[in-house]
């Protein structure tokens, strides 16, 4: 008798065994081939993303590099599958000059393009982008401040494809708000932050620059989480005041 119910103990923990490496391998496919989490550090992204928001990237949205597979063989170079970005898109993206910092801004300029901005106004191959004023921005501060709140100028923009968002303005004719003209190489993209004045993007020549289409990671599709700024959250007992319960499950556009 003893010994049969041990034979089940054993089987029962064979079992189990199997399940949680079936599922640990599940996940490890999925986050290296399909989806991965990334959350958002810094307010270069405000309003569209905040800090604290914690997102998926879909990688399979341009292809696979040695940026977007972890571990990749050095020879892994260029993209396979997928394709190429749309203006709009928001991406998380390695920059030529960063080892081991991800960034995620919008695609603003796609190869052959000539991007600049005059007196805060974007231009795209010598045209203005479509630009409409909205409510102030009121909420936890975008510019750099130690406010705990601030308003903040708020513009629509919309693109030349039709894609709309949302960009910020803290300072009127600030040090970006008037750029040279960046004539993006080949098999190159221009981001740029939607919180304008507030972000280190492709308009810093000597950081982040033009990146190559072979730095993209993926595309951010969705926020599954997002907890107010300098809150913890692994602290789930102030998940009812702390979480951001509108933002879960929105769409990232």
């Amino acid at each position: 008798m003893s010994a049969t119910s041990g034979e089940k103990s054993e089987s029962g923990l064979g079992e189990t065994f199997r399940v949680v490496v079936h599922a640990l391998l599940i996940a490890l496919v999925i986050r290296t081939f399909l989806f991965q989490p990334f959350n958002i550090p810094s307010g270069s992204m405000k309003a569209t993303l905040l800090v604290g928001d914690y997102l998926f990237v879909s990688k399979y949205s341009y292809g696979y590099s040695h940026y977007s597979i972890p571990f990749s063989p050095p020879l892994f170079t260029g993209r396979i599958f997928g394709s190429e970005p749309a203006r709009g898109d928001v991406v998380v993206f390695r920059p030529p000059r960063e080892d081991n910092t991800d960034f995620i801004k919008r695609v603003i300029g796609l190869p052959g393009d000539h991007i600049q901005m005059k007196e805060g106004l974007l231009y795209i191959n010598d045209k203005p982008v479509q630009r409409e004023r909205m409510s102030d921005f009121v909420g936890e501060d975008p510019c750099g401040s130690s406010e705990a709140t601030a308003r903040v100028k708020r513009w629509k923009e919309t693109l030349p494809n039709g894609v709309s968002y949302e960009t910020l303005d803290c300072v009127d004719n600030s040090f970006y708000d008037n750029t040279i003209v960046y004539d993006v190489p080949p098999g190159h993209y221009f981001m740029m932050g939607d919180n304008r004045d507030n972000s280190s993007d492709s308009r810093v020549q000597s950081g982040v620059g033009y990146v190559p289409l072979e730095n993209l990671i993926g595309r951010a599709q969705m926020i599954f989480f997002s907890i107010a700024e300098g809150e913890h959250a692994w602290m789930f007992w102030r998940w009812p005041t702390a979480v951001r319960w509108n933002r879960i499950f929105s769409i990232v556009r």
